[in-house]
């Protein structure tokens, strides 16, 4: 049971509804209906988050990211809503699983997946040659930003679901 004020785009009024019935008309999900309650953070949030998508990542590789952070930081509901996200880029149920126990069998992959795992176990103090691995399989500096950003995007929302006890209005995702 969600612990924090929710905002029902339905029946309330003021900024957050706005926004709900707004901009994110076809994403009224929960978590949004959670922050909605305090309309400047949702709106700085899916600035940020958008952001944080800059291209240089393919938005498979940044679900790699979100999944990584998401197991990292135990939180169900954004691994039920990145692992649904991740199946519209092309990853399948068994990648999501795999990712989040940090294997993947393509190689470029695993340099993601070890540049990232790195970067949450050692607060961003990944080491030279994880770097190098990181580059030599193709990313670019740009790359290792966005890496970070993502870490950022779900440390916010895993805190905040973990505070709030955001109800996941998403399908579960199986315990690795």
């Amino acid at each position: 049971m969600p612990r924090l004020d929710t905002i029902d785009p339905t029946t309330d009024t003021g900024a957050g509804a706005d926004i709900l019935n707004g901009p994110l008309k076809e994403k009224q999900i929960n978590i949004f209906k959670g922050l909605a309650a305090h309309p400047p953070v949702l709106e700085a949030f899916l600035g940020w988050a958008n952001g944080a998508k800059g291209g240089a990542l393919s938005a498979a590789e940044g679900e790699v990211v979100q999944l990584l952070a998401a197991e990292k930081m135990q939180c169900d509901y954004c691994l039920a809503a990145h692992s649904k996200i991740a199946l519209g880029t092309g990853l399948s149920e068994d990648d999501c699983l795999q990712i989040r126990t940090r294997r993947s069998d393509d190689p470029k992959m695993q340099a993601l997946i070890n540049f990232a795992a790195e970067a949450l176990d050692s607060y961003g103090n990944v080491s030279d040659e994880t770097l190098a691995k990181f580059m030599e399989a193709g990313f670019s500096t740009e790359a290792a930003i966005e890496v970070v950003a993502g870490i950022s995007v779900i440390t916010f929302t895993s805190f905040y679901n973990h505070v709030h006890k955001t109800v996941v209005d998403f399908p579960e995702v199986a315990a690795v």
